[in-house]
């Protein structure tokens, strides 16, 4: 019998970055390769990435990288993972060209082209396991679930997926496959969890067109409509809207450019006309009513992006007067005030706001219910809630548990949890590195909690640096302390803080050349220490304290 491991590097406890792995044997097989954005205490940081030591380590047993969809929080993280485990990858037609330019995007591995493009008929046969894939529906065509299987059974993976009877073409499930996956036995189940906490019925996609429909049909001006880039059953709608009522649609962001024009090639986006598509400096010969501006913002995130066109800061846009700002996104909890306070903004900018969530329950992850119904086709032996928070997850065990399932044969784990199937069920086995790793830029790993907290520090109370220069010989101070400050005080009201600091720092090296020894990091330590205590006696605040400390001979 085949020695089976499952481990999440990314995607519990957490909303995003979903980055998993089953062992068979000797073999590896990696189940989409994720990021996440950054929080709000995280500054500075452009995305988070898992810890991928392990799979370093073991790159020689890696099998594939098999991803379910194309968004970032299933693609992102793989130009990374290819920078250090050079392994084959497999994918829908539309995932691996979206997959392609996020490699191409990163310098250090773009000339990778080891992908391979699969479908649902498609079963790839390795020493160890088969892998076959199944259609799910979410919010981006020709999303896919993955099945391995070994002698034990099926191991499933869902990727984000909900259950829509209405959905068009490239979005469909097939339910008969899921069923049949069922029948030949599911080990183990691993579910996107992301909207267990629901059980609302969420609406379906044809009845968000109409939505969309009624309110573009309704704006007497622009309508700037904020979407997430790689949604792109939202933006097909917005084209359907565009061609119906007589507009012209505006793509004002890199990214979606680039997803959409990917789409468009392969015939997963409907452009009615040639015509339907406007570049941003052709706006001025349109009339307001004649105009839908697509705003995705960089890396698909909408917010800052309205942002900056409501404080007249955007490359293109400025919101004005009858514009009316239609929000399609499901804002996350996190940023909940940021969208009030941007709404705020777009009000005193002269536009509207309008969120498709004030009429409909959208998302593209499946309710309570849609995940009730996959438990019952798929019948697994032992369950893993993936993809979402913790209160997602338990929410997920307890719905498991109203049809029959065993609590024992439910494991909500935390990121590196090896879990090693024996035949008391699965094991917990000790943990592997899984924390995150914060970019910034292009490089790996640079930005780690020190870099963070200083970063908080000076977002805070500001920076405070002191320059003097001494005679180590000597041991005498040639050129007396001059202090500089950013973001700590603000100068000209606190002159005396100023000379008493200049005046303690001379005091406090003076007092260090007394002793006998002389060390560089002591004496800008005694300085660093000393300084710092008399500016919190004297402010309450803490800034970064630099002390520069230069040598003449």
């Amino acid at each position: 019998m085949s020695d089976i491991k499952i481990i999440a590097l990314g995607g519990v406890r957490e909303n995003g970055k979903n980055f998993y792995l089953v062992e068979v044997n000797d073999a590896i097989f990696v189940l989409d390769a994720g990021l996440k954005y950054p929080e709000n205490e995280q500054l500075g940081v452009d995305v988070v990435i898992p810890n991928l030591d392990y799979l370093v380590e073991n790159k020689d047993r890696v099998q594939g990288v098999f991803l379910t969809h194309g968004h970032a929080d299933a693609i992102g993280a793989l130009p990374y993972l290819l920078q250090e485990v050079k392994v084959p990858v497999f994918g829908s037609e539309l995932t691996i060209e979206l997959a392609k330019l996020m490699v191409k995007n990163n310098n250090n591995i773009k000339k990778f082209n080891n992908f391979h493009v699969v479908d649902s008929v498609t079963e790839i046969d390795f020493k160890d396991a088969t892998v076959s894939f199944f259609k799910t529906t979410h919010s981006i065509p020709e999303s896919l679930g993955v099945v391995i299987g070994t002698d034990q059974g099926n191991i499933v993976y869902t990727g984000d997926f909900k259950f829509d009877q209405a959905a068009s073409k490239f979005y469909q499930t097939d339910l008969g496959r899921l069923a049949e996956i069922g029948r030949e036995g599911v080990l183990a189940l691993l579910s996107d969890s992301a909207n267990a906490t629901s059980t609302v019925q969420i609406a379906s996609e044809a009845e968000v067109g109409v939505e969309m429909n009624n309110v573009i049909e309704e704006a007497q001006g622009r309508v700037i409509v904020a979407a997430v880039a790689s949604n792109l059953v939202r933006i097909q709608q917005v084209f359907d809207a565009a061609a119906r009522f007589g507009r012209r649609v505006v793509l004002t962001g890199f990214d979606v450019e680039n997803i959409v024009r990917t789409a468009i090639k392969l015939n997963k986006l409907s452009v009615f006309n040639d015509r339907l598509i406007i570049k941003a400096k052709d706006m001025d010969k349109y009339e307001d009513h004649e105009l839908i501006i697509l705003e995705a913002g960089r890396m698909g995130e909408p917010i800052n992006g309205l942002q900056k066109m409501a404080i007249g800061r955007h490359r293109y846009v400025q919101i004005k007067d009858g514009d009316l700002v239609y929000i399609v996104t499901t804002p996350s909890i996190a940023k909940e005030a940021v969208v009030a306070r941007v709404n705020n903004m777009i009000y005193k900018a002269g536009g509207s706001v309008k969120m498709i969530t004030q009429n409909l329950r959208v998302s593209g992850h499946a309710n309570g219910r849609d995940l009730q119904l996959m438990l019952n086709l798929m019948k697994p032996k032992y369950l893993f809630p993936i993809q979402g928070e913790y209160r997602d997850l338990a929410a997920h065990a307890d719905l498991a548990e109203e049809i029959g399932m065993l609590p024992e044969n439910i494991y909500i784990v935390k990121r590196g949890d090896i879990m090693h199937l024996s035949d008391q069920g699965f094991l917990h086995e000790g943990g592997i590195p899984a924390s995150d790793v914060m970019i910034d830029g292009n490089a790996m790993g640079d930005v780690g909690n020190i870099v963070l907290r200083d970063r908080k520090i000076l977002s805070e109370d500001g920076i405070f640096i002191v320059a003097l220069t001494v005679n180590k010989r000597q041991k005498k101070i040639i050129s007396k302390a001059k202090v500089h400050t950013r973001g700590f005080v603000y100068v000209k009201k606190s002159r005396d803080i100023m000379r008493e600091s200049a005046d303690l720092v001379n005091t406090t090296v003076e007092n260090y050349f007394s002793k006998d020894n002389f060390d560089w990091s002591e004496l800008k330590s005694a300085v660093r220490d000393d300084l710092s205590k008399f500016l919190f006696d004297q402010t309450k605040c803490r800034p970064a304290v630099l002390p520069v400390i230069m040598e003449v001979r």
